[in-house]
């Protein structure tokens, strides 16, 4: 809504434009009238809408067209003023007044009039018959009002309703040439609707029309009012009521009348309960309220947040499958402009044997959202209703920010719940069929086919009797580590492929660049374990390098069995957990032991081997 409202008065010399605005500031007819008024400011707190309002007068004699085109301009609304005496003075509003006001402006962006004949105490009869053809032929035109200066008549009406007109505007809601809403305020009322039917049945029950009038006027419905509303709109529509409840098609007859009947402040007040601004697009300030997560900190979803998407889970899932169809996906998010999740989402939580997204993937989704892109996050949940359906003031309520990484690491024990690993490997590795095993899709089985391509896959684990959640991200090896950030990460899984003996020299560089300085454990995978063996070339084996630099053994796996390879997620879910212990522990002690003892039998050879040599010579 406008912050201020600037009315400009027009038309013919002697109409009383100026006698108008003295009447109005000094609540009686001034025996002397200058030729124009100054340019008067109404205080917000005395206006009926609480916003401050600027009257500006205009005098033909004293200001020239330049002058006159800049007010136009500058003016939120045009009063047009006619004596209701002065039949030439009611052919110019037509002529000469509205044509110059909205001559370049298209439709739509018209400049909303006011017609306001004056010296109505001069008349016995109205002037309303002159003038409604006037307005007919006008669409701009919001009203008209017949008032007096010299006897107060109707003075402060009219400048409530140019006020109105500009707070209330009524040509973003309604055409009246079409006689119907236009199809920006169908789309945002049909988002009002499907919002507001919380059982999703298509119908606004009684308690869902007093729970939505209390959102927007702060007080329900009397029982009969109710029924005075459902039944106005059962007499003048088909399908408006069924059932007993409000359709879509009654909610949207409804409004049109409010409009209609010109109350448009009430639809209005409707729209913006709901988050619309006058060009009926939500306001940023609704979609994107301000919140900040600090560097080393991350935003996780909070039992609110989770209570709400747990209700809009049970509205839609309405065969009661514990999954979300296509269909029950898309009617889901009808309330959004676009579709939030692409096809991808089916390659990165876990799904039904249907292909469906689980219960359990829907709330991993949203916890994948939260993580990576926190903003447009609160962007969908605006898009969903959740500051009305949960009465908070913001989406911000439905998040929490995570204690500092350092600050978790220095005390050695975290509250976090959302762990990201970095997947990271040459081509060719296998970090795809990795990603999509941690879902378990298996590749083979589906012939190296995924539908959309995503770098993320995200589940949960258990560690320590507590779920949390684990994303996995795969890294483009070309476009990833161009900065020091780009590493960044609760656990790093450098990965290698046992059958190419180039594949550990890559990791082992990674290692070195960007985690051997750093606090970020990682944890070693040798994937591919299932074909034969060869001897990476690096100047030490995998074992021996892990060893040296205090890392968990290399994690073996393949694709081939996804069972004997669950243990490596819950590593590096546990890894991420507990980060002050480098992902290592003392269960790798008889690992370590073999690597210890085989490189001493080495050494003891070697030098059995020298001796033996030396006593030949």
């Amino acid at each position: 809504m406008k912050q201020d409202v600037r009315i400009l008065l027009l038309g013919e010399p002697k109409v009383g434009k100026t006698s108008l605005i003295m009447s109005l500031v000094g609540e009686e007819f001034p025996e002397e009238v200058p030729s124009r008024a100054e340019e008067i400011t109404i205080p917000a707190d005395v206006t009926p809408e609480k916003v401050p309002t600027h009257i500006v007068d205009y005098s033909e004699r004293e200001q020239s067209d330049v002058v006159l085109r800049d007010e136009i301009i500058k003016a939120n609304v045009v009063c047009v003023v006619y004596d209701v005496t002065n039949e030439d003075t009611i052919e110019k509003i037509k002529t000469k007044w509205i044509p110059l006001v909205n001559r370049d402006a298209e439709k739509g962006n018209k400049i909303p009039i006011i017609l306001v004949g004056n010296k109505s105490d001069l008349r016995s009869g109205s002037s309303m018959e002159t003038i409604l053809p006037i307005m007919n032929q006008f669409s701009e035109i919001e009203t008209c009002v017949e008032c007096s200066a010299k006897n107060l008549k109707n003075i402060s009406e009219l400048f409530y309703y140019a006020q109105k007109a500009v707070l209330h505007p009524t040509a973003p809601l309604y055409d009246p040439e079409d006689k119907q809403l236009k199809p920006m305020c169908v789309r945002a009322l049909s988002r009002v609707f499907y919002i507001s039917d919380q059982d999703n049945d298509s119908i606004l029950s009684d308690a869902e029309l007093n729970a939505f009038q209390k959102s927007c006027f702060g007080n329900p419905l009397a029982p009969q009012a109710l029924e005075d509303v459902k039944t106005v709109v059962w007499k003048n529509t088909a399908d408006g009521v069924q059932d007993n409840g409000l359709t879509l098609n009654g909610f949207l007859f409804l409004n049109t009348l409010f409009i209609q009947r010109g109350r448009h402040e009430t639809t209005w007040t409707i729209l913006r309960n709901f988050g619309y601004d006058d060009n009926l697009e939500l306001t940023d300030d609704y979609l994107y309220p301000e919140f900040r997560v600090p560097t080393g900190c991350t935003a996780e979803l909070n039992h609110l947040g989770r209570q709400f998407l747990q209700r809009l889970f049970d509205k839609y899932d309405e065969d009661l499958d514990l999954a979300l169809s296509p269909t029950e996906l898309k009617n889901l998010f009808r309330v959004c402009p676009y579709m939030p999740w692409g096809a991808e989402v089916f390659n990165t939580v876990p799904t039904t044997d249907d292909g469906y997204i689980s219960k359990h993937g829907y709330f991993c989704q949203w916890t994948l959202s939260a993580y990576l892109d926190i903003h447009r996050c609160l962007e969908h949940l605006g898009y969903l209703g959740y500051p009305i359906l949960t009465e908070q003031e913001s989406q911000t309520t439905a998040v929490t920010v995570t204690r500092e990484r350092q600050v978790d690491l220095e005390k050695g024990q975290t509250q976090r719940s959302v762990f990201l690993c970095k997947v990271i490997g040459p081509r060719g590795t296998g970090k795809t069929a990795f990603l999509q095993g941690f879902l378990g899709l298996n590749l083979v089985n589906k012939g190296n086919f995924i539908s959309a391509f995503s770098p993320y896959t995200i589940n949960t684990v258990h560690i320590s009797n507590q779920e949390k959640y684990l994303i996995l991200n795969e890294v483009d090896v070309e476009a990833a580590f161009l900065k020091a950030s780009d590493a960044s990460c609760d656990v790093a899984c450098l990965m290698y492929d046992t059958s190419d003996p180039h594949s550990f020299d890559y990791c082992a560089s990674i290692y070195k660049q960007h985690y051997m300085d750093s606090n970020i454990p990682c944890v070693l995978v040798a994937s591919k374990v299932d074909l034969p063996e060869v001897k990476q070339l690096h100047g030490m084996t995998p074992a021996e390098f892990c060893y040296k630099h205090r890392l968990p053994p290399p994690q073996p796996f393949t694709c081939l069995s996804f069972d004997s390879s669950k243990n490596i997620y819950t590593r590096l879910a546990w890894t991420a957990t507990y980060p002050h212990l480098n992902g290592y522990d003392m269960s790798n002690t008889s690992f370590w032991l073999r690597v210890a003892l085989g490189s001493a039998v080495v050494a003891v050879l070697g030098f059995a081997i020298y001796r033996a040599f030396a006593r030949q010579k």
